[in-house]
Order: C-alpha cells, then sequence, then structure tokens
C-alpha cells in the first residue's frame, strides 16, 4: 500500500491511497502523466458526509475531460463561496450549471429542476451559514447543485446508484441535509418545528426552506403556513416558481413578468428600512384607534397586492409577509433581498417569491410521442394498436390499453390522477378523453374523497395513485370510501421496490393497509394479461371498493396482442405448476420469481406447485386448502411488507387447523427495514426475493442446506 500526492491548479492537494500495481494515464494536464495503482480509496474529506456512502465512480467519471471549472475546483463547501464577488458568483453559478448538463449526458438523468434553481442554491450558501443555518429542501430534483456545494461533488456520478448518494436530501448522507426530503410539502412544517425549537432554546440560527410549484398544490403546504402565520417565529419560505403547472389551462394564462420595476419593489419589500417603517405606521394607528389600524391594514393590503403578482395577497392572508416576484437567475437581486431578510432579528415567517427557467424540451418530446401513439387509433380487425417505438413497454402502458378499451364501452369510466408525477402513457387516455381525466397533482386526499364524490354522482372511477402516496390519503380511504362501501378503484402504481427512488418511494405497505379493511377487494396481476383481466373486474364491481397494485418496470411479456380481459371470479386463484413437494404461493409479480425458483429446483429433483393467488382479500380458500392437503410445504412470496398478504394466508390456516399437523408455512415478504437506492436487481437480492432466494428457502425448509447455501453462490 503506497500514499501519493498530487498538487492540482488553485493550491488543491488530492491524497490517494493506493497500491501500486498497475497504471494508469491520466489525460488532464493537472495530473502526472502516469500514475501506478490499483485500487483507488476515497474519503471525501466534506465535514458530515457519512461512510455510509461507499460506491464510487469509475476513475473516468472521477477525471473526466470536461469543461475547465476553476471556481468550482477550490469550492469544498460552502464556506468557501463567501470571499466570492458577484462576478465570481456568476461564474460559479455558469460553471455548476456545465457540472451538471455533462452528469446528465454521462448518467442520463434528469437535472432539470436542478438547473434551474443554480442560481437561487448558489445565493443561498453566500448568505446563509450551512449547516449552523438550516437549509431544508421539498423536492430531493432540486438538490443537486446544493449537493455539489456541499462536499459530495465527486460523488455526483454515484447518485441513485446502490450505496451512493440519495436523490433526494438526507440526514444520514450530509450535515448541510437538516431534514430529508419526503414527497415534498414537508419542508415548511419540518422548518417550523426546527424554528420553534430555536427559540425555545434561545438560539439565532436561520431557517430556510424551499417549495416549488407542484407541492403547493399540497394542502400540508398551507396547514403550515397557516400554522408559521399563528407563531410568528422568524422562517424564511422560498417559493421556486419554475412557471410549471400539472394543469395545461393555467400555464397557458399570464405568467408573471419580471423587470426592473418588479425588481426594485422586490428590493424596496425587503429592505430593512420599509419594514421598519411598516412596523412603526403599524404601532401608530394602534393607537390612534382600531378602526383606524383596520383600515390602515386594508390600504396596505391593497398596496402590496396591487404590487405583488395575482395570487400574492393568499400568503399575507396566511400570516407570511410576501416579497416578489424576484428573478431567480439574478444572483445580485437574489443575495440583495436574502440579506435584507437574513439580516432582521424579529421578522416573523417570510415568502419570497422566486422566478426561475425550466427546459421544456424534455415534455415537449414526450407530448410529440404521446400525439403520435394517439394517431395510430384502430387497426383494421377492430383492435386497438399501440406503438412505444425503442423503449420497453410498461405495466403502465398496458393500464392506460385496458381502461381506453373499457372506457370506449362504458361511458361512465372516469379517471382520476393524483402524485408527483403522471406517467406518459397516462397522457394517451387523457387526450382520448379529455373530459374524463382528471388529475389532482399532490392532492391525495382530495383525489380520493373526489372519486368517492364521482361514484355517488354515478360514475365509475379509477383512482390511480402510487403505493407511496396513497399512504398520505389513507384517512380518506377508510372513512370516506370503504366504510361507506363506495365502489371505487383504487389503481395502485410503483408497488414493491422501485430501484433508485429508494425507500421514499418504495411501495411496501399497500398489501397490508389495503387488506386489513372490512370492505375492500384486493389484488395484484401476476403479468399483464392478468393486468387487463383485473380492470375489466374492477370496474364491474359496483358494491364495494377494490384495489389492484402492481410494480414500476417493463411487461413479463411484450408480443402479446391487445385483444381485452375478462371478468375474474371474485377471490379466485389458479395453479400454474403442478407438483407435490414443495407449493409456492406467489401474490402478484412474485409469481414469476416463483416460477423461477420452480425451474431451479426442478433440476435437482424436487416437484414444485406453482400457484397464482391473485386475491389477497377475499382469500381462494378452496386452492390453500388444495395446498395444504397436497404438500408438505408451503412458501407465501409477495413483495410487501409483514402484515400483507402471507399474514392473510397464516390467519386462515392458522384457524383452519392447517398447521396442526404436518405442514410447514414459511412467508418471504420484504425485510422489516427501508431498503436503499439501487437498481431493481439489486434490490430484490438484498430483500432475499430473487428466483434464487426462494429456491435456497425450500431447499432449507426440505434439510437440504448445502444446497441451499451453493445456490446463493
Amino acid at each position: 500500500m503506497g500514499f501519493v500526492s498530487t498538487q492540482c491548479p488553485f493550491r488543491i492537494t488530492a491524497n490517494f491511497h493506493a497500491k501500486f500495481d498497475y497504471r494508469i494515464e491520466f489525460s488532464s494536464t493537472s495530473f502526472p502523466s502516469t500514475l501506478n495503482i490499483s485500487k483507488l480509496n476515497c474519503q471525501p474529506n466534506a465535514k458530515g458526509l457519512v461512510n455510509r456512502i461507499c460506491s464510487l465512480p469509475d476513475i473516468d467519471d472521477l477525471f473526466w475531460e470536461k469543461v475547465h471549472t476553476p471556481i468550482l475546483d477550490v469550492v469544498e463547501n460552502p464556506i468557501h463561496l463567501k470571499n466570492l464577488t458577484i462576478k465570481e458568483l456568476k461564474l460559479l453559478a455558469d460553471e455548476i450549471r456545465s457540472e451538471l448538463s455533462y452528469i446528465t449526458s454521462k448518467t442520463q438523468r434528469s437535472f432539470k429542476a436542478s438547473l434551474a434553481a443554480v442560481e437561487l442554491t448558489v445565493a443561498l450558501h453566500y448568505v446563509f451559514h450551512a449547516p449552523v443555518d438550516k437549509i431544508l429542501w421539498d423536492a430531493g430534483e432540486q438538490t443537486y447543485a446544493h449537493k455539489i456545494l456541499t462536499g459530495r461533488r465527486f460523488l455526483m456520478p454515484t447518485l441513485r446508484q446502490k450505496n451512493g448518494l440519495s436523490g433526494f436530501t438526507s440526514r444520514a448522507e450530509s450535515e448541510y441535509d437538516p431534514f430529508g426530503a419526503g414527497h415534498g410539502c414537508n419542508s415548511i412544517s419540518a422548518g417550523l418545528g426546527m424554528a420553534v425549537a430555536r427559540d425555545i432554546k434561545g438560539k439565532r440560527e436561520r431557517v430556510v426552506t424551499v417549495i416549488n410549484n407542484g407541492t403547493t398544490m399540497a394542502g400540508q403546504v398551507y396547514e403550515a403556513m397557516s400554522n408559521a402565520g399563528y407563531l410568528d417565529s422568524n422562517l424564511v419560505v422560498i417559493l421556486n416558481d419554475s412557471r410549471h403547472s400539472l394543469h395545461p389551462k393555467i400555464e397557458e394564462g399570464p405568467k408573471t413578468s419580471i423587470n426592473a420595476i418588479s425588481s426594485t419593489l422586490s428590493r424596496l419589500q425587503s429592505s430593512k428600512s420599509f419594514r421598519k417603517f411598516r412596523e412603526v405606521a403599524k404601532g401608530v394607528t394602534k393607537r390612534i384607534g382600531r378602526g383606524m389600524h383596520e383600515l390602515a391594514a386594508k390600504v396596505d393590503e391593497y398596496a402590496r397586492g396591487m404590487m405583488g403578482p395575482p395570487g400574492s395577497t393568499l400568503f399575507e392572508e396566511l400570516g407570511l409577509y410576501y416579497i416578489g416576484p424576484v428573478d431567480g437567475h439574478n444572483i445580485e437581486d437574489l443575495i440583495c433581498i436574502l440579506q435584507e431578510v437574513a439580516s432582521l432579528d424579529s421578522m416573523g415567517p417570510v415568502l419570497i417569491h422566486v422566478i426561475t427557467e425550466e427546459n421544456q424540451g424534455s415534455e415537449d418530446d414526450q407530448k410529440s410521442e404521446i400525439a403520435e401513439k394517439q394517431q395510430e387509433g384502430l387497426s383494421s380487425n377492430g383492435t386497438y394498436s399501440f406503438s412505444y417505438g425503442d423503449r420497453c413497454q410498461t405495466y403502465s402502458d398496458c393500464l392506460v390499453e385496458a381502461l381506453i378499451m373499457e372506457a370506449e364501452k362504458d361511458k361512465d369510466i372516469v379517471i382520476v390522477h393524483a402524485g408527483m408525477e403522471m406517467e406518459p402513457s397516462l397522457l394517451l387516455f387523457q387526450e382520448r378523453f379529455s373530459d374524463r381525466f382528471f388529475d389532482a397533482g399532490m392532492a391525495e386526499q382530495h383525489a380520493v374523497t373526489f372519486s368517492a364524490g364521482l361514484s355517488c354522482g354515478g360514475l365509475k372511477p379509477f383512482c390511480i395513485i402510487s403505493s407511496a402516496f396513497l399512504q398520505r390519503a389513507y384517512d380518506q380511504v377508510v372513512h370516506d370510501v370503504d366504510r361507506q362501501r363506495i365502489p371505487v378503484r383504487f389503481v395502485i402504481t410503483s408497488a414493491g421496490l422501485v430501484g433508485s427512488d429508494g425507500p421514499l418511494q418504495c411501495g411496501a405497505f399497500d398489501i397490508t393497509f389495503m387488506s386489513c379493511l372490512p370492505n375492500m377487494i384486493v389484488m395484484a396481476p401476476s403479468d399483464e394479461d392478468e393486468l387487463m383481466h383485473m380492470v375489466v373486474t374492477a370496474a364491474q364491481i359496483n358494491d364495494r371498493p377494490v384495489c389492484f397494485r402492481y410494480p414500476r418496470g417493463a411487461l413479463v411479456r411484450t408480443d402479446h396482442p391487445m385483444c381485452g380481459g375478462s371478468a375474474l371470479e371474485i377471490g379466485k386463484g389458479k395453479i400454474l405448476v403442478e407438483g407435490k413437494d414443495v407449493a409456492l404461493l406467489g401474490y402478484g409479480a412474485m409469481v414469476q420469481n416463483c416460477l423461477k425458483a420452480q425451474a431451479l429446483l426442478s433440476k435437482l429433483g424436487i416437484n414444485v406447485t406453482v400457484a397464482d393467488a391473485r386475491f389477497c382479500k377475499p382469500l381462494d380458500i378452496k386452492l390453500l386448502r388444495q395446498l395444504c392437503n397436497n404438500h408438505a410445504i408451503l412458501i407465501t412470496v409477495e413483495e410487501g411488507s409483514v402484515g400483507g398478504f402471507g399474514s392473510q394466508v397464516a390467519q386462515f390456516i392458522a384457524l383452519d387447523g392447517q398447521l396442526d399437523g404436518r405442514l410447514k408455512w414459511r412467508p418471504v415478504v420484504l425485510p422489516d427495514n427501508y431498503i436503499e437506492h439501487a437498481s431493481p436487481k439489486e434490490q430484490l437480492a438484498l430483500a432475499g426475493l430473487t428466483g434464487h432466494h426462494i429456491a435456497a428457502t425450500t431447499l432449507s425448509l426440505l434439510g437440504r442446506t448445502r444446497e441451499a447455501l451453493l445456490l446463493m453462490c
């Protein structure tokens, strides 16, 4: 093991610990022409970066040929921004944008939201003193410039990879991330809690929260703002308005303008002298009398409403002092306003309205792709023809195809979608049936009750929400739907493990929390054909709610003709492969891994039955008794948490006396911990849900432990 130290530009020394076994060529003139190393053991020295991140980019990613970034090269953490001039800060923003663009080209990941927030991020870290001052973000997609400036630059190529950087802010990753970015809308609530804790403990740090357009559609944002206005704690809320909306009609409306006048007014609103004058005026009018104070308050509200854009008085009504609009790409204006806000010791909650621009090119391409799909229409034989180009067809594509077929036959079918993002395939339904498609954005609670109202009005709503986001609307699912037996059809997307989105959007719990509801029918397709059958089945259920889940990702098969599905018998599973030694009862997508395990075990002379449960509630009692009576071992497999399908099966077979005899039962479920971001295959292996893991579990129950270990090697 040897030690190498090399001098980089701007007096930065790069230290490498390595075994000198082979040679690596560096094309950059900043490094020696050759260096003998075998293993790079990178230890980022950014304070607060935890050792959990051990995935390293390839050597080519660490020393890529890219645009020269002399200023960014000397910024290892935000403290290094403090001595830069405004001109240098502008150059730094350009360099960060170049860096993000280069990483985008290398990793094929979209950094659009972060590219729009570069100047805002630079200004925040220039004015405030993180990590002492707390900077919270609602959306992880906006934080990549923040990650670069807080010591994680050279780990950016590992973003969303196994053991690499998280795609969101994470308390476990860096001290510069004071709170984890959840599903949006949590930063103001958490920030207000930190501000109140600061006040109680007599501290003076600043708390800044950054929200965006998408999160302003969630009710928690306004609940937090209202509470912040009531508590009157010092808190800075920045609305990063990228002029992007989920609703096309809103996008086509008038946009907030940024000009010299609005810039001057924003500076005036944030100035210390103006704020003090305003407070003095309030005090004088209070002494004169209540009537005068109320009149002055109305005049102030009217005047500020005239200065601000439409809707700005909403924040004033909630108790936040509104400043804006501010050009989010003008670093000088941003720094001036942020410095004025930070200089006031007792300002109460403030909202700064920042306007930024996102690159809309990818969305235009998406819309044109959808338009091409729509033009396909019906083929000559009367079945639908859909083209997906070079990309893999997904379960969502299959769902939309099935919904379109049913909607053509039944005029009462409508779609309600909620969540942060809408999958491209849903745009096809929206374009074909624009008056029967409703996108609620990040308002899952509203979407569920809205669907219940549609059902009460005689329509057949399919409420499409991802598993992780449905958690936020569980109270509405219980009281507004299930308790009243209202036939809402829940389509639960992104069920199970979700790869690079890690635990944040993992759909681990829906089987458990939906199957415990008394009136809910709970089912899951094992492949695309079953998915189409379940769409038809759900459309025909009119006396109770129903839900079905499907995973994120490509279909099992892509060569099947789209000829529609047929209604399933409620609570009826099916046997796919007949055996006599062991029974594997799969639920949903895990049926495919049961089939893989069966293929492995058959080579070892073990006869395995594979059954597709289809329904978690009601269970197929006849099928369960058949499997228990004809096999010595029963293994249930699901991509869900403890308390789900396996627990439903265990409850029945225990009460039915099936466990009183020779039967061995084992559940295979997700482990009782959060699985971090990685590729889908890596996550399945970590969870123990691959075909090899299922086969190894079977071999262990048969007493063939050595073969089980060999199978996992």
